[in-house]
């Protein structure tokens, strides 16, 4: 059936889940402590951790209980909106200093690179921040893949697994669930874009 427009998870579905547990969990653990040292009177920064601070129920002056607790969510893959914000701009440095490389599997760049060429708009909807999917894909083995998607979405959207956050990514850009084809390695994703 041809669609109109795709939404693309990532992990699991564009690149391998190895790549996110593996290199970029690792890496946002390893440069937390330093990053939130060296940034947190910045207001970007400052504004997530004062929302980590909340979630915790820490005191937002406790950073090295912050830092630990964000190390445990990191470990536990906690799709936790703010840590998701702030490992977004670790990865960045990472990214930019060639430290590593965006996995993305063969078929998945073969097919998105088709599917923009024949006019499919391809969106992505990951619980990654948008800064973070945008770096992914600016960073890939197959080189600079931005071009090719027309929007980002993350868990501003809502949570992955509810019908409503798939409606809101619809009305979004404008399209009608018959035309769009959701991507995932999710069943409970896939159900709820269903709905």
């Amino acid at each position: 059936m041809p669609v109109g427009h795709i939404v693309t998870d990532v992990e699991g579905t564009v690149g391998s889940i190895k790549f996110v547990k593996e290199v970029l969990f690792p890496y946002a653990a390893a440069h937390l402590a330093e990053f939130v040292a060296d940034n947190a009177d910045q207001p970007e920064v400052a504004a997530l951790l004062d929302q980590v601070a909340a979630i915790a129920g820490r005191p937002r002056e406790d950073r090295d209980g912050l830092v630990e607790q964000m190390k445990r969510w990191i470990a536990e893959d906690q799709k936790i909106t703010p840590l998701k914000a702030l490992q977004g701009l670790i990865w960045a440095s990472g990214y930019e200093s060639g430290a590593y490389r965006a996995h993305v599997y063969p078929d998945a760049w073969r097919n998105l690179t088709r599917w923009h060429a024949a006019g499919t708009r391809l969106y992505v909807y990951s619980s990654g921040s948008v800064a973070a999917q945008r770096l992914f894909f600016r960073h890939t083995e197959y080189g600079d893949l931005t071009p090719l998607f027309s929007g980002y979405f993350d868990t501003t959207s809502g949570p992955k697994a509810v019908a409503d956050s798939y409606r809101a990514i619809l009305a979004a850009i404008g399209a009608a669930g018959g035309d769009t084809l959701f991507l995932s390695d999710a069943g409970a994703e896939l159900d709820a874009a269903r709905e």
